[in-house]
């Protein structure tokens, strides 16, 4: 008799291949799915300590521990009551060939946006953002850019392949409306006076009440239709010392999950969880954080298939 088990009958570590064991479709604009789950293997658009290519494997690993809850708090629900999942792997590209990278999550993203889905992306460093982003504008059109972050990333320096940049680009080539987004957890240089961004810095939002600080993120985006990321690097090194780019000041994650659930109702479109370079974390705390994240994004749009 095999010792195998159906997919329903399983031990915590067994057997735990897609993200928060979603099934694996290797055919995801045929997948009889709501989100289609991406990972990115990409981190040489880094600047800082790379690694983040293992980011997704990471995520998956670490959300066997979040796929056990069935009625998940504080929702009281399984999102898979509303809303259907599946994992595609990872984006096959030539390793070491950012173009080759871009063009082809491009063209991945851009069947798949066609097909009726959305996407949740996990990184690679936050460059990967650039080419989702464009083929999420492709179908929406300029977005509202919902970014937790440390850094603004729309530095004007820099190479074509640059993790820093890319929101910057993003604004130049009009996927993003830059007056209608907005950048959270920011505690690094940027151009106070001329920023196009709507910038609440961390020690704003680690010290005003959390409901106006979303008051603030609504009145910014109104009805847009938006693309939410994600940097890991947003919490601080406390919660998620795994990440190229570690700033103290961060946010708790607490207070991260809290804002998220208070984006429910918002049209976003598109997500995406960046920057976990597992190496730099032993305890894979910082897998956890990312991994939970992304659920609380499932969570938001389950909220919407509610509606």
């Amino acid at each position: 008799m095999s010792t195998l088990g159906k997919r329903e009958d399983y031990s915590l570590y067994s057997n735990a291949f897609g993200f928060l064991r979603q099934p694996l479709d290797f055919d995801p604009v045929n997948a009889d799915s709501d989100v289609i789950v991406t990972g990115i293997p990409f981190d040489i658009a880094t600047t800082g300590r790379s690694g983040s290519r293992f980011g997704p494997e990471a995520i998956r690993k670490a959300s066997v521990n979040l796929a056990w809850e069935g009625k998940r708090y504080p929702w009281f629900y399984n999102f898979q009551k509303h809303l259907s999942v599946a994992d595609c792997g990872d984006l096959v590209f030539d390793c070491g060939d950012a173009q080759d990278m871009c063009d082809t999550l491009f063209a991945h993203s851009d069947q798949i946006i066609a097909s009726g889905k959305r996407m949740l992306s996990f990184g690679g460093d936050h460059f990967v953002t650039l080419p989702l982003l464009r083929a999420h504008a492709k179908h929406y059109g300029p977005l509202a850019l919902v970014h937790f972050d440390a850094h603004t990333d729309d530095y004007d320096q820099g190479g074509k392949f640059d993790h820093g940049t890319m929101f910057h680009h993003a604004q130049t080539e009009g996927l993003i409306d830059a007056s209608a987004s907005v950048q959270i957890g920011i505690r690094t240089t940027y151009d106070h006076e001329n920023t196009p961004f709507n910038v609440l810095d961390a020690s704003y939002v680690n010290s005003a009440p959390v409901d106006e600080i979303l008051q603030k993120i609504r009145e910014t985006v109104g009805d847009r239709r938006i693309y939410l990321t994600f940097d890991v690097d947003g919490l601080d090194p406390a919660y998620a010392p795994g990440t190229g780019t570690p700033v103290c000041g961060g946010l708790t994650t607490d207070r991260a999950l809290h804002l998220l659930r208070g984006l429910q109702g918002l049209d976003i479109v598109g997500m995406d969880v960046v920057e976990v370079a597992p190496a730099y974390d032993h305890g894979d705390i910082t897998a956890l954080a990312g991994a939970t994240v992304a659920l609380e994004m499932l969570y938001l749009q389950a909220e919407l298939k509610k509606q």
